[in-house]
């Protein structure tokens, strides 16, 4: 294909086959206005892709609300492949593309399994993937082929988007792309532009109709083909009756409008069914027309004038031509050619499709279409199609005359929205919703999911009272709902924290205190909130019993996924209130594993930040920064901001000042502009943290008393301000705050009598007492934190035992413990405290050495992901899903670390 001034966009298409068949892979989003050659140089691509499989879809503007037709363009010549895949990938696809019935699979799970489906294929060759049109592609197909795209790595696979500009009649999302390598594709210089015109005229032109055609087109290749064969002899040579002024895609989409205007009607009407028909079938879209007495001959002007292609598959010249087909039919037209393929297709081979054409048949309220939408729906929440649902249940509810049923309809179809990530839809249906005659437990459910949506969108001050209000509606209707309404708005008061408007911590526990009683006393959940309630009203110690029953509750089996991935983040906030670490960890390691089995991405974050933090504590800094790529990876496929504390308590632990410092900022913004007013505390305690690490005592005084402003006996993160502020307060002669803040740890660690809390508690005591009394108390904080997984507070235990021997005079003692703590500090990768304690054995006289670079430091911070994973034991399919990367990839990271270590096999890896 001759391609005119399109040399430097060819050869980066060339470069991308180069490297493709080489063995890496690419993924590049070819952008650009409607009509500037986007399709002309993905025809390019596949022309020049020798030796490699080409797999091709195409976004179609009438499908963008079926789920996964995109994507099942793409992959369904590819699933005599799925038999490779791991089992969870494997059932996801088959799920989606409906061959098996199953619980719906997460969107993180479908594009792991897009990602594992391709970098197979590619096994046997290089495969290029082209897809066109994505402002068109249903939102399931394009976050899971944009998520694919962003984690290729060595699978020898392309993946070529065309896509117009940002805000050019975009209906897809506009940041499924982002972070994708873009090739903007601009117009023809005047000199190109003038011959092309000049091959597309068919007699003299006026040269002000040349001249004003090339500047009003602006170099598009597909103005200038087409705007002169909308125009007449007269237009031509004289400009008389030149279409006025209006932007070039609706001039171009007028132009094919006038090119329509001669053919015959019943060639119009196989126009309009072809049109309405996304798939381009050629069977359907006959049978279509035979039900509307059109013949085969009426595809012969059609043809002739180059409009549509008809093979084994129905094609326009592009998809503005299709565009115009549909705007040039009347609306009855449109109907018609709607209700003809809808009577065309089997109900028992694709019911939804069908369905989905009878709907855009109807004229007006039609009971019959609207069950079938809803049976639809129900089909497509099985498949993970949760955008599908919604708008199978949105159309139904407008064709439902009877009032209740409408009012049902648009309350399901809102739940369904809300699920798929539409709120402002969603928000819209409950209105009308409202607006019908709904039951009281109707009515109630509707001002729960209006709670639930405003904690979804903000985690802030709206969320608790509304939520709060929609419990005790709930109580006379239905109380284990109720109840679990309650634990949400406990749950969304803890998030708000002072931010939080009338509806508090405190006020929102008496009111879930003065909740009906369970009539399942020993759930989860209800020992949860009874625990939660009697432990914000009562105190601290009067709530332990039952939220130590809580968790051991939630650690059993029979606790159900949904009651996992909604309350297993306020069961680890318990377990760290509690200062129970083994149950912290049992809880967070099971939470996460829940989170990503199935493939729950609104939880997703929450769980990987959860983890993220017991690793810190545990000393385990290397996992806890590994799990970044991950959190980044989650976010990035779905889109949804999220506030890293996990990141900034690792920042302030490691020491890295310039990192915290800016997650600090970027923290209270987000924190404050949303209302989640936990993310005051948990600034201000990792503020304090850094800068004790630093030594900068006032500094850390202050951040300290800034997390303990609001304090919640029940809040983990205040506790820990306390023990930061304890060891500042006693470094600037403050001796009166630290005995008051260690009077309120007291509280929280001798109610809950774990190695965890007395032995924080035995150094805070040691920091405030003298003599024999601080010693022993130094001694026993050792002993105690020793027993427990906690070895950065361990770390520090020798530290200030050994910081205290030094101003004792005993400098050989001293030297044991800074030396104990400095290897444990350099160990874990806490960069402050070991300088600290650097610097307090150079004042015993000895100097440190600097432990030698491992070989390992050679290995990119992706290739040491890797490495630990198979340290583990995982497997490469594993690794893969845990790091969101092919199989292959990981082979590739593999190869890489054998050579850089010098070793050739796993085993060697482990030791």
């Amino acid at each position: 294909m001759a391609l005119r001034d399109r040399r430097s966009e060819c050869e980066a298409l060339d470069r991308l086959l180069k490297a493709v068949r080489s063995g890496e892979s690419r993924a590049l989003v070819v952008r650009g206005e409607p009509g500037v050659g986007k399709t002309a140089l993905l025809e390019h691509l596949v022309e020049r892709a020798s030796g490699c499989r080409v797999a091709r879809a195409s976004g179609v503007q009438s499908e963008m609300e079926l789920p996964f037709a995109g994507l099942h363009q793409l992959c369904a010549p590819m699933l005599d492949e799925l038999a490779h895949l791991p089992g969870p990938q494997r059932e996801a696809l088959t799920i989606t593309f409906g061959l098996s019935n199953g619980d719906p699979p997460g969107r993180l799970l479908v594009g792991l399994a897009v990602l594992g489906l391709l970098a197979e294929v590619a096994r046997e060759q290089p495969l290029v993937c082209v897809v066109d049109d994505v402002q068109w592609l249903d939102r399931a197909s394009a976050q899971a082929l944009m998520f694919a795209a962003r984690r290729l790595g060595a699978e020898s696979v392309a993946m070529v988007f065309a896509s117009r500009e940002p805000g050019e009649e975009q209906e897809s999302d506009e940041e499924e792309s982002t972070g994708l390598q873009e090739l903007v594709v601009g117009g023809l210089p005047d000199e190109d532009a003038r011959a092309l015109l000049g091959s597309a005229l068919p007699g003299p032109v006026d040269a002000r109709v040349l001249d004003r055609i090339v500047g009003e087109a602006r170099g598009n290749p597909l103005a200038l083909l087409e705007l002169p064969r909308g125009l007449t002899p007269a237009e031509l040579t004289g400009g008389f009756g030149l279409p006025t002024t209006m932007p070039l895609p609706k001039r171009i989409e007028e132009s094919f409008r006038r090119q329509l205007a001669p053919l015959p009607a019943d060639s119009r009407e196989l126009l309009v069914i072809a049109a309405a028909e996304p798939l381009g079938d050629p069977v359907l879209i006959w049978r279509a027309a035979q039900w509307l007495g059109i013949g085969h001959e009426a595809a012969a002007p059609a043809t002739t004038a180059g409009l549509i292609e008809i093979g084994a598959q129905v094609r326009f010249r592009h998809p503005l031509l299709r565009s115009a087909v549909h705007r040039a039919a009347t609306v009855e037209e449109w109907r018609y050619a709607h209700r003809a393929l809808a009577e065309s297709i089997d109900p028992d081979t694709d019911p939804d499709r069908r369905a989905w054409h009878r709907a855009q048949a109807a004229a007006g309220p039609d009971e019959d279409v609207a069950a079938e939408l809803e049976r639809s729906a129900g089909r497509a929440q099985s498949r993970g199609g949760r955008v599908a649902a919604a708008a199978f249940l949105e159309r139904a509810t407008h064709l439902t005359l009877h009032p209740q049923r409408r009012a049902e309809r648009a309350l399901a179809a809102a739940q369904a929205k809300h699920q798929a990530g539409a709120p402002d839809t969603a928000l819209e249906l409950l209105s009308a919703a409202s607006a019908g005659p709904l039951d009281p437990l109707q009515r109630v459910r509707s001002e729960l999911l209006r709670a639930q949506i405003a904690f979804t969108v903000s985690r802030g001050r709206d969320a608790p009272s509304l939520l709060l209000r929609a419990a005790e509606q709930l109580e006379p209707l239905d109380v284990q709902l109720a109840r679990e309404t309650y634990l949400d708005a406990l749950d969304a008061a803890i998030f708000a924290g002072p931010l939080a408007g009338s509806s508090g911590l405190q006020e929102t526990a008496a009111a879930a205190r003065s909740a009906p009683p369970s009539q399942s006393p020993s759930r989860a959940p209800d020992l949860l909130l009874d625990g939660l309630a009697v432990g914000y009203t009562d105190g601290f110690a009067a709530g332990i019993p039952t939220l130590k029953r809580a968790l051991v509750a939630f650690r059993c089996p029979d606790v159900s996924e949904e009651e996992g991935l909604r309350w297993l983040w306020l069961t680890c906030r318990v377990a760290r209130a509690l200062w129970d670490e083994e149950a912290w960890e049992a809880i967070v390691t099971r939470f996460l594993e829940l989170a990503r089995e199935t493939g729950a991405l609104s939880v997703l974050p929450l769980a990987l930040s959860a983890r993220t933090l017991a690793h810190v504590f545990a000393g385990e800094l290397d996992a806890a920064e590994a799990l970044g790529d991950e959190l980044h990876g989650v976010t990035e496929a779905t889109g949804s901001p999220f506030v890293p504390y996990g990141a900034l308590m690792l920042a302030a632990w490691r020491g890295r000042e310039d990192e915290a410092t800016d997650l600090i900022e970027t923290v209270l913004d987000e924190a404050v502009s949303r209302g989640e007013g936990l993310g005051l505390t948990v600034t201000g305690l990792a503020a304090a943290v850094l800068n004790n690490g630093f030594g900068r005592y006032e500094e850390a005084m202050a951040a300290a008393e800034r997390a303990g402003e609001h304090p919640e006996e029940l809040n983990a993160s205040t506790a820990w301000a306390l023990v930061e502020l304890v060891e500042a307060a006693t470094r600037i002669g403050m001796p009166e705050r630290a005995d008051g803040a260690l009077q309120q740890i007291a509280k929280s660690t001798r109610a809950s009598a774990t190695d965890w809390g007395l032995g924080i508690e035995a150094r805070c005591r040691a920091l405030t007492s003298d003599g024999y009394a601080a010693e022993r108390a130094y001694r026993e904080a050792i002993e105690r934190l020793g027993r427990t997984r906690i070895r950065g507070e361990l770390a520090r235990a020798h530290l200030l035992y050994g910081e205290w021997l030094r101003r004792e005079g005993r400098r050989l003692d001293a030297r044991e413990q800074l030396r104990t703590a400095y290897e444990m500090f350099t160990a874990t990768g806490m960069e402050a405290f070991a300088r600290r304690a650097e610097r307090e054995l150079g004042a015993t006289g000895e100097t440190v050495r600097r432990r030698p670079v491992e070989i390992g430091g050679e290995l990119t911070a992706q290739e040491a992901q890797v490495a630990r994973l198979v340290r583990e034991g995982l497997t490469n399919p594993e690794i893969g899903a845990r790091l969101f990367i092919s199989p292959r990839t990981v082979e590739y990271h593999l190869h890489k670390i054998f050579g850089k270590l010098n070793i050739t096999s796993r085993r060697q890896l482990r030791r």
